[in-house]
């Protein structure tokens, strides 16, 4: 059934812009890195959108909002954003707060188009009012996961710290390794301090460590520490959840930073909308965009497609989103109903394992790909 917006979902009818909110990390202790690429991508896309006639002649606007990676404060945000009048919501980084984001948004009836996050359960009870572009994580993990087998690593030590996330990751990797012969072995990072950390990996026999960890404290640690550690040269740290993936981790590592595999979801060629719209984002950004900034760009491109096709002030009805067909960066998106998503789900972006370079450590390999 399709539920109306609740009364604190204003309506826009006076011709001004058409609003989407923004929920960004933009400072700590949220991935800020992560959320300046998330911005780069909407802003440019919106820029995109207005070049092209807006929506209906009115000019898209962002009215962007800062998590700072706390669920309440995404929350509250979602009341203001609604209060004011969106249209719809975008965005969001961290899985944790795009879950607040995405409950208070169903419960309001607002549009939420989660870009980044990768939380299997993104809202409690299946929903009409969300829906997600970044892969979910049990898919993405599984590819890591394949990954790793193929690589050789059967006994996978995991230095993981209390986090929904962490956990959900945690069990999409024992649950898929342990009927094809992996073993995965838990150390909790409330116990340990980075030297622990390398004598557990020696006593457990480990040939990979798996960083479940925030960046960049304790990951930045635990990486020196096992680099440091001869007993422990041939072991692989891998950190599946994309931290080596922006330059910050280069920076604070240096070569350190290289051979950690981590996902990234990109295909090997960018369509030529993504193509062009690289170029933009590297000159915006002044470095090479992230996989995160083509998410963020995606995003408004679907939502100004929608708000052209359906109007700016009408309530979206069930059948919005699985009608969507809209080129992106990195191929069609479309949206269906995935078994044990609760949301509208792109099935699937393309997902990537790569690291960087030990020879070249700002160059990105292609280890695997799902």
């Amino acid at each position: 059934m399709n539920t109306p917006p609740s009364p604190l979902v204003a309506e826009r009818t006076d011709g001004s812009s058409v609003q989407i909110g923004a929920l960004v990390p933009l400072t700590r202790p949220g991935w800020v890195q992560a959320g300046q690429h998330l911005l780069a991508g909407l802003e440019l896309a919106v820029r995109d959108v207005n070049d092209d006639g807006g929506i209906a002649g009115r000019p898209l606007e962002l009215v962007v909002r800062d998590t700072a990676a706390d669920p309440q404060r995404a929350a509250a945000a979602v009341d203001e954003l609604a209060r004011l009048g969106v249209a719809a919501l975008a965005g969001e980084y961290h899985s944790v707060v795009a879950r607040a984001a995405a409950a208070r948004a169903d419960a309001l009836g607002l549009p939420f188009l989660c870009s980044s996050a990768v939380l299997d359960a993104l809202t409690e009870q299946p929903t009409e009012w969300v829906a997600r572009l970044a892969p979910a994580q049990s898919h993405g993990w599984q590819i890591y996961a394949d990954f790793l087998l193929s690589a050789g690593h059967s006994r996978i030590a995991v230095a993981a710290q209390p986090s929904v996330y962490w956990a959900a990751g945690a069990r999409i990797l024992r649950d898929y390794l342990a009927p094809r012969g992996g073993t995965v072995i838990e150390l909790d990072m409330r116990a340990l301090d980075p030297m622990a950390v390398c004598d557990e990996l020696v006593d457990n026999r480990a040939s990979a460590l798996l960083l479940l960890v925030g960046h960049p404290e304790p990951a930045v640690s635990i990486v020196k520490s096992v680099r440091r550690d001869q007993r422990l040269a041939e072991i692989m740290i891998g950190a599946p959840a994309g931290q080596p993936e922006f330059a910050e981790w280069a920076t604070s590592l240096g070569d350190d930073s290289a051979a950690i595999p981590f996902l990234r979801y990109l295909p090997e060629r960018l369509t030529p909308l993504g193509a062009r719209v690289e170029t933009a984002l590297r000159e915006r950004l002044g470095a090479a965009p992230s996989f995160v900034a083509f998410e963020g760009y995606d995003t408004v491109a679907v939502l100004a497609d929608v708000l052209r096709s359906h109007g700016a002030d009408r309530a979206w009805t069930t059948e919005t989103w699985p009608r969507v067909a809209v080129e992106g960066t990195r191929g069609q998106i479309r949206f269906s109903r995935t078994p044990g998503i609760s949301v509208w789900q792109w099935a699937w972006t393309p997902v990537q394992v790569v690291d960087r370079d030990p020879a070249e450590p700002d160059r990105f390999r292609i280890l695997h790909a799902g």
